[in-house]
């Protein structure tokens, strides 16, 4: 107990002794890691929201509720038989039903209070090209027993493009800050342990291991980035009830776009994980020219 007595009281020595690098390093990464991790949670929302259009589906046709088998089965015919699509997947209630629980798994009372009977019927077609998407949303529009078509519109495509290109650049930004971070707490254990470097050839000269002369410090640098990272998961969540309540206030395409609390939480739990490697390492890589032998 007084050995952990010693580190946890050397260890706020040496943050109070550096405490402006110790800000700036806690402030940098927890500015990366909110970048970082707010990304990540928009990159989760696209993909939760585009999911279905990535594998070559190019349109869904929904039933109606009370939808006839025989309509449903001329509908599976007509898709059967057309040159027009390449492929289609049938849903009935029951695989709705399973897909409705996926998507909403966060939300029990939702599902609780949804049955199978109450999903519509539904079918998801990839024409044979992307072009022919209105062609055969048109010619399946009328047909008895069908409530609504929707299309993967170009929205769709160039979202997913855009979100390709931002998602590369903040993670680029990301890591710079992160990188920046790193610099900064290598600096600061260099300097705590120059300011003790005295103190530190004594220690030795007695007998203390290096890893008992480096435990504080590496304590130091832990402590840096658990913080930011910590203050990052905070920002993050913040970030996710900001973004669910935008999406949920949507009525449009991208209404099905959404971030569920296992997202949030997933990614909290990774860049936590992240700032304590980051400081961490900084830690080690401070104290190697000091503690060499």
């Amino acid at each position: 107990m007084s050995r952990l007595s010693y580190f946890a009281r050397e260890t706020l020595i040496s943050l109070r002794r550096n405490l402006l690098m110790t800000i700036a390093g806690i402030i940098t990464v927890l500015i990366s890691l909110v970048l970082f991790g707010g990304i990540l949670l928009l990159s989760s929302a696209v993909d939760h929201g585009t999911e279905k259009w990535k594998h070559g589906v190019e349109l869904e046709i929904f039933m109606k509720v009370n939808a006839s088998k025989s309509d449903i089965d001329a509908m599976k015919s007509q898709l059967s038989s057309d040159s027009l699509v390449k492929s289609y997947r049938y849903l009935d209630h029951k695989a709705a039903y399973e897909e409705f629980k996926r998507l909403f798994h966060d939300q029990p009372a939702l599902i609780e209070s949804t049955t199978p009977d109450v999903l519509p019927e539904s079918f998801r077609v990839a024409p044979v090209t992307a072009r022919l998407t209105e062609q055969v949303a048109g010619e399946y529009d009328k047909r008895p027993g069908v409530d609504k078509i929707m299309t993967a519109q170009q929205q769709i495509k160039n979202l997913l493009n855009a979100t390709r290109w931002i998602r590369l650049i903040f993670f680029v930004i990301s890591l710079a800050l992160l990188l920046s971070s790193l610099f900064l707490i290598v600096n600061t254990i260099r300097l705590a342990t120059f300011a003790r470097r005295r103190e530190i050839e004594v220690m030795r000269l007695v007998g203390a291991s290096n890893w008992f002369v480096r435990v504080p410090f590496m304590a130091e640098g832990l402590v840096q980035g658990a913080i930011g990272a910590g203050l990052a998961f905070g920002f993050v969540w913040t970030l996710k009830v900001v973004i669910s309540n935008v999406l949920n206030s949507q009525h449009t395409l991208f209404s099905t776009f959404r971030v569920t609390d296992s997202d949030a939480i997933g990614i909290g739990l990774l860049i936590v994980i992240i700032g304590a490697v980051i400081g961490t390492l900084g830690s080690a890589i401070g104290l190697r020219r000091f503690l060499e032998g």
